[in-house]
C-alpha cells in the first residue's frame, strides 16, 4: 500500500499545513503558537488560576510552568495572588499580553 492510499497521510499533511500557518502568524508577533493559545485561555477580566490553564491545554503542569515563566519574562503576563485564597496564584494579562491576544483572535 502506498502512503497516499491511507487517510492518515492526508490528515497528517493537513495538520502540518495548519500548524505551519499558525506558527508563521505567531512568529510575526514574536510569540509561539503555544503562547498564543495560553493567551487565549486566560480570562481577560479576572485572570485565570495557574492550576486551571494546563488542563485546558492538555499540558503537563511542569511544561506550562516553563512557558509561563517565559511569558512573564516577555512581559505578557503577571502572577497575582488570588484575592480569596492567598495560596493560589492567578495569571493575568499585561497590556502587551492583551495586545498579543487580540492578534491571535483576529
Amino acid at each position: 500500500m502506498k502512503k497516499t492510499d491511507s487517510v492518515d497521510y492526508y490528515i497528517k499533511t493537513a495538520w502540518h499545513a495548519i500548524a505551519r500557518m499558525y506558527n508563521h502568524q505567531a512568529v510575526k508577533e514574536d510569540i509561539t503558537t503555544s503562547i498564543g493559545f495560553v493567551l487565549l485561555n486566560i480570562d481577560t477580566e479576572k485572570g485565570t488560576p495557574a492550576t486551571k490553564i494546563a488542563p485546558l491545554m492538555g499540558l503537563e503542569s511542569r511544561s506550562l510552568t516553563r512557558m509561563l515563566k517565559s511569558m512573564e519574562e516577555k512581559g505578557l503576563i503577571e502572577r497575582v495572588p488570588d484575592e480569596h485564597d492567598k495560596r493560589s496564584v492567578r495569571i493575568v494579562l499585561t497590556p502587551l499580553g492583551q495586545e498579543k491576544r487580540k492578534c491571535q483572535k483576529g
